[in-house]
């Protein structure tokens, strides 16, 4: 297997291709600061935001609820790459101590993103609630652009699809966790916001503050222009289309993902009109969680050792579109048990060797950050585009059934066209 973006040796260590292997400690410092991240995503989405909005907007409830989710997507669209820019050429010096260009932007995220949860609590209108969760999402993914360029600045190649499969278990455990913390721990809206927010400062602020962060010298820091800065959000498809191919199947999969997850909770209610529909998605979440936590680590170790990224994405997404497939035919509770369980196997797999495969296309090591930013808005639009088809197949063009059988279809759309990407096997 080959490396990406050879740096010389006289590069300095923020910019080099990392060739020693990460520790164990270092992993399980990043996977709890992804899971406090993917726990202040998930949980509101999933359980806080349709429990506020329904209290709301009880007769409105799922256009109002695409309303908030799709504004705080869109927030992420555009917070995510700057955020990641912005760190690239972070160079913080204070009482003659030079600073990494990560960590700072991990902790701020921490700290502030609490606070936004905080007020969200407080919110007693729909507009509120959308500023509040804007905010919160500006925050949370400043946090998750430096979380993510951690994997190419000090993971090597050989080592990522596994150390990719641990960070991304926090995807589907965070919600777990979350849920059980704002369900059964804690009582109440307000209760279960203030919970998380400290659970995020809690899970995040150690990898912040006790592992190594290279400082980047100033020399190397490129120009901070605001006219420079939005030219760098366009990576060419012509000059780099394997970067372009990556993004672009990482899209489709995840508005599967965003169709398929979004009106869960109220599938439940109206589709399979289970008598405790709260209960039973956080069985559905379990479920999800332990298919993922069975294939991810060791999809990523087995993807690792063979050197092929191309057909663990493939396999992933013909997993997924079957589980999407039965939830489209037989939206009954037993076949939703074997879906969330398939689903889950077929996304752990997905998420470890594809992130592995996307740091092995990055255009330039000086913007790691900033090109997985831009790779992270194929994970944020999805959360535009997802409420804004859900909601009219949903209401107009044939209810669950055909909102399940679209998300196998685009799911399956995606994993296929990974063969496009030329330089990683």
């Amino acid at each position: 297997m080959t490396t990406v973006n050879p740096t010389p040796a006289s590069l300095p260590a923020a910019l080099a291709e990392p060739t020693v292997p990460v520790r164990r400690s270092w992993i399980a410092l990043i996977f709890a600061a992804n899971l406090g991240v993917w726990m202040a995503f998930f949980t509101p989405i999933q359980v806080l935001l349709p429990q506020q909005v329904e209290r709301i907007a009880p007769g409105d409830k799922e256009a109002m609820l695409a309303v908030v989710t799709g504004l705080g997507a869109l927030a992420a669209v555009l917070a995510n790459p700057f955020a990641g820019a912005l760190s690239d050429r972070t160079s913080l010096r204070l009482a003659n101590r030079h600073f990494g260009r990560r960590h700072v932007w991990t902790a701020t995220g921490a700290v502030v993103g609490a606070a936004a949860l905080v007020l969200l609590a407080r919110q007693d209108t729909i507009a509120g609630v959308a500023v509040a969760w804007v905010a919160a999402q500006v925050c949370f993914n400043a946090m998750l652009a430096s979380l993510t360029a951690a994997i190419p600045d000090r993971v090597p190649v050989a080592q990522r699809g596994g150390v990719s499969g641990w960070v991304g278990i926090p995807q589907a455990l965070g919600l777990v966790l979350g849920a059980v913390l704002v369900t059964a721990v804690v009582t109440g809206n307000a209760a279960g916001y203030a919970a998380i927010a400290l659970a995020v400062l809690l899970l995040s602020l150690p990898f912040a503050l006790l592992t190594q962060d290279d400082p980047l010298p100033r020399e190397h820091r490129s120009p901070l222009r605001g006219r420079a800065l939005l030219a760098s959000m366009w990576i060419s498809p012509r000059r780099h289309p394997d970067f372009a191919w990556a993004w672009f199947t990482r899209f489709l999969v995840q508005t599967g993902n965003a169709l398929g997850t979004l009106y869960l909770l109220y599938f439940l209610t109206d589709g399979v009109r289970v008598a405790d529909p709260e209960g039973s998605l956080l069985v559905l979440i379990l479920l999800y969680t332990l298919g993922m936590m069975l294939t991810a680590v060791v999809a990523g170790r087995l993807s690792d050792r063979s050197g092929r990224r191309k057909v663990f994405v493939i396999v992933s997404g013909l997993i997924m579109a079957v589980a999407a497939t039965l939830l489209a035919v037989a939206p009954v509770w037993p076949m939703a048990i074997v879906a969330a369980l398939l689903l889950g196997a077929g996304y752990g797999v997905y998420l470890a060797v594809d992130a592995a495969l996307i740091t092995q296309v990055l255009p330039a090591a000086t913007d790691r950050a900033k090109d997985l930013g831009v790779i992270n808005i194929a994970n944020s639009a999805p959360q535009v585009l997802g409420p804004a088809l859900s909601a009219p197949i949903v209401v107009h063009l044939g209810g669950y059934p055909t909102l399940y059988a679209v998300t196998a279809a685009v799911t399956l759309l995606g994993s296929a066209l990974v063969v496009k990407i030329r330089a990683v096997p």
